[in-house]
Formats: structure tokens, C-alpha cells, sequence
């Protein structure tokens, strides 16, 4: 499956999701950037508040694209023990790395949020929704995070997920939502037409509108 960009992914998402129009004391969580577009045309189909929780994945030393964990906003980190055991990485040796994405996800929430009280997600229903899922270590972050919040019922949505996730993240979460969910992954970006990087004010716009 091949969605024309981010906003039909999530208006295709938000129909096997239907069962949640309106309902209340449910919140959907975008995961920026990319994801609250996603989320956006979710939360608008199903009448339902957006909000966001920052999640940075946590590079290998000198591939910052190859990703061995993540880490939220507010602390939560989850590691790839396998790879972390596998390269023979020790704490010290990511220190600089989740210190410095920390700080961007600190950032990330003051720029998108601003004027908003604390994320309070206590006895909610909450949606969780990216563009998609590669490794799994940012929607886990995140997942931990609105655990830790006090949210009550999880699911995740996402247009794609690799096959090997999706028993990894139905047994984290209450619910796994998915609209493709190829062995032969490669990545993200091949499951959009336009797959275009999403800024700092695009979020803050479709945070404004929601």
C-alpha cells in the first residue's frame, strides 16, 4: 500500500478507527513530526482533542540514523538490548547522545505546546499515531511515557509497520491498529508518494487548528 502523503495516510487511518468517534476522555497523541500530520486527519475524522508526546530515537556513536533506542520528553528511554549488546555499548558511550536528544525533545514540547498546561493523561483512552513504525524504539518511548502519565487504554495506529513489530507492540499496548504490514519493510518513506520533511511550524499550525 502507497499513500499519496501523510494527510491521506491518516485519513485512511482514522477509518478503521471509527469506533472511537467522540468518545469521551479520549485524546489522540501525535508523534512529532511527521506523525501529528497523521494524527491530525485522525483526531478530525474521529472529533477527538490532539496532543503530542516528543520521542527522539537514540543513534548508534557515529550513525545517528541507526537507531539502538529512544527517549521522551520526560525520561523514558527504551534500548535495543540486542544491538546494544551486539556493538558491546556501554552507558557512557551514548551519555552525549541521549543528553543531546533529550534536550531537543525539551524543546520540541516548549515550541509545540506553548501556553498549554501539562499533559495530563490520567484514566484516558489515548491514540497513539506516527507515519509509520521502522524499529519501534521512538512508539515505545512514547508508549512508556503515556503510561507513566496515567493513561488507561493504549492503542497505537500507524498507516505501515514492519511484520516483526507487530507482535512486539500488540503485547505493549491494548490495541494495535495498522493499515499495511509488509515482511520486506526497507523503509518508511517507500510507502509515500510524497514523503516530504515536516518543520517546526507545520506542527505548530496543526496544533493551532486542532
Amino acid at each position: 500500500m502507497v499513500f499519496k502523503d501523510r494527510a491521506d495516510a491518516g485519513k485512511k487511518l482514522a477509518e478503521k478507527l471509527l469506533n472511537h468517534v467522540d468518545q469521551n476522555n479520549t485524546v489522540v497523541i501525535g508523534l512529532p513530526r511527521g506523525g501529528v500530520v497523521v494524527a491530525f486527519e485522525v483526531a478530525k475524522k474521529l472529533k477527538l482533542p490532539l496532543d503530542i508526546i516528543v520521542s527522539r530515537k537514540i543513534g548508534m556513536p557515529g550513525q545517528p540514523e541507526f537507531a539502538v533506542g529512544a527517549i521522551t520528553a520526560d525520561g523514558k528511554e527504551v534500548f535495543d538490548q540486542r544491538l546494544i549488546q551486539s556493538f558491546e555499548l556501554e552507558r557512557k558511550d551514548l551519555e552525549k547522545i541521549i543528553e543531546a536528544e533529550k534536550k531537543e525533545t525539551l524543546r520540541r514540547m516548549r515550541v509545540y505546546r506553548p501556553g498549554r498546561a501539562e499533559l495530563n493523561l490520567k484514566n484516558k483512552t489515548v491514540i497513539l499515531v506516527d507515519d509509520g513504525i521502522a524499529t519501534g524504539m521512538t512508539m515505545q518511548a512514547t508508549l512508556l511515557s503515556a503510561r507513566g502519565l496515567g493513561a488507561k487504554r493504549i492503542i497505537i495506529g500507524v498507516p505501515v509497520i514492519p511484520q516483526d513489530q507487530i507482535n512486539v507492540l500488540k503485547r505493549l499496548s491494548d490495541e494495535l491498529v495498522y493499515l499495511d504490514a509488509p515482511v520486506n519493510f526497507g523503509a518508511i518513506s517507500i510507502f509515500y508518494q510524497d514523503f516530504s520533511q515536516v518543520n517546526d511550524d507545520q506542527v505548530i499550525k496543526l496544533m493551532q487548528a486542532a
